[in-house]
């Protein structure tokens, strides 16, 4: 049936059936053939195959020869040019599968050195809001000085008090505790 009922219905005309074939596996099958293709062990085995094929078809049984070398080993030459032309295509999918799999972490790795920039913006923002708020708080040493100053201060005023009693002026005390507030 139709998924819509206002249109036709498509028929297949072909004899053979669709296969149906996940896009990624041809993909995953091109990169491992093409990873092979780019071994040395594919290299030795594809020289033994033309040694063994040039071997036979040159000192084999001439009844079972299949490939003249007075022709010119042409199943050969034509078997090599077979396998080249499935490879090329083959490394070329692979290839640009493998730029797009660089472009994504490219841009991975672009997107990590923003957050990492930005973290390092922050973090130096922080370090510098607080050496700023150090800088307004009272230090130990700073604390000790004025309370040295202050205790310095109330001895020369009780020192000068206990010699205005003895003569001084009246209410000079009530300006010199004002000042000692501050």
């Amino acid at each position: 049936m139709a998924d819509r009922l206002d249109q036709p219905r498509v028929r297949n005309r072909s004899l053979l059936p669709r296969m149906q074939v996940e896009a990624d596996a041809s993909g995953r099958a091109s990169e491992s053939i093409a990873r092979f293709l780019g071994t040395p062990r594919f290299i030795v085995w594809l020289t033994v195959f033309c040694v063994v094929w040039l071997g036979w078809n040159a000192w084999g049984p001439v009844e079972l020869r299949f490939d003249k070398s007075a022709n010119g080993f042409t199943a050969l030459t034509l078997m090599l040019s077979l396998q080249a032309s499935y490879a090329a295509p083959l490394i070329l999918l692979a290839q640009s599968r493998q730029a797009d799999r660089d472009r994504v972490a490219a841009e991975q790795d672009r997107q990590r050195a923003e957050r990492n920039l930005a973290d390092t913006e922050f973090l130096a923002r922080e370090m510098a809001s607080l050496r700023i708020a150090l800088s307004e708080v009272a230090t130990r040493d700073f604390v000790r000085s004025e309370l040295r100053n202050l205790l310095e201060d109330l001895q020369a005023e009780q020192a000068e008090d206990e010699d205005g009693a003895s003569g001084g002026r009246p209410g000079a005390d009530v300006v010199r505790r004002g000042s000692v507030e501050r």
